[in-house]
């Protein structure tokens, strides 16, 4: 499985055009997608013909291209299972520690979504292509009580689509706990936080459906933390937390068909990936 993700995407409704790839061009210029370079049946392959990978962030998504060499399921429902009483109580934990982020562009563009805080000295991680997108307007983020801050930007990864920013030291916002490296179980009940389609503290539930799945995120390819929890536009950045209230993963893409949403096939960045970097960019990681 390969997967090419977009960057970002600017302010407004979300709209994903299934006629564009990446590169402006139409679905039937792209091999494989169906057009004169390879037609196919997009019934009896849906997946395997042209699903759409965006990034998701909270006012739109650029379209990239997801091909798969198996067939797949047509678009199904997220996980239906009853939510342990325990991802209550972690639901409850984490909102407070997760914030919406704002990049300002020129004449009045920008981008959002979502980010955490990971330490008491205030920093939040959240996607790089977030920063991308907005260009070089201010940084906001807006926490869980309404209030809007200033943020800086620290330092951001590309390759790895990741970046931290830092928040006043009187926001007090709550550390997330990470989960440990190679903790992680498929099956295993989670819940994605963020601000999808700009509705802050938004809590969807799931599983992880598997592990390290290879993914293109950023300008490089990397192992991915699948899930079936909802993820939608404005869940960039955000966090994906186990039943005990520990960020397994940066949640940074989805697969859809023909740009309609979540079908329960959602990306993070695995939590060892992420405290690695981040740690590289706030400085105590050597």
């Amino acid at each position: 499985m390969a997967v090419q993700t977009g960057l970002g995407e600017p302010r407004g409704p979300w709209f994903v055009s299934p006629e564009l790839d990446p590169d402006g061009r139409g679905w039937s210029d792209v091999p494989g997608s169906g057009g004169p370079a390879g037609r196919r049946s997009w019934r009896g392959r849906l997946l395997s013909a042209a699903a759409v990978v965006a990034l998701s962030t909270v006012s739109g998504a650029a379209a990239g291209t997801w091909a798969a060499e198996r067939d797949a399921p047509g678009p199904s429902a997220a996980s239906a299972a009853p939510v342990p009483a325990e991802l209550v109580t972690a639901a409850g934990k984490t909102v407070p520690g997760v914030v919406s982020v704002m990049v300002g562009g020129r004449s009045g563009a920008g981008a959002s979504g979502s980010g955490f805080a990971i330490d008491n000295e205030q920093h939040i991680v959240t996607n790089d292509h977030i920063l991308a997108r907005g260009g070089s307007g201010p940084v906001t983020v807006e926490t869980s009580d309404g209030r809007r801050l200033a943020a800086e930007v620290v330092g951001r990864a590309p390759d790895s689509d990741l970046a931290v920013l830092k928040v006043p030291a009187s926001a007090g916002l709550p550390p997330l706990p990470l989960a440990k490296a190679n903790s992680t179980r498929v099956g295993e009940p989670v819940l994605a936080v963020g601000s999808p389609l700009g509705l802050a503290g938004t809590v969807t539930a799931g599983i992880v459906s598997a592990l390290n799945r290879q993914v293109r995120i950023g300008n490089g390819r990397h192992t991915a933390v699948q899930t079936d929890a909802s993820i939608n536009p404005g869940n960039s950045g955000g966090p994906l937390v186990n039943a005990r209230g520990e960020v397994v993963g940066v949640n940074t893409a989805i697969a859809t068909i023909d740009g309609n949403g979540s079908i329960g096939i959602g990306f993070a960045i695995p939590i060892d990936q992420v405290q690695q970097t981040a740690d590289t960019i706030i400085g105590r990681g050597g």
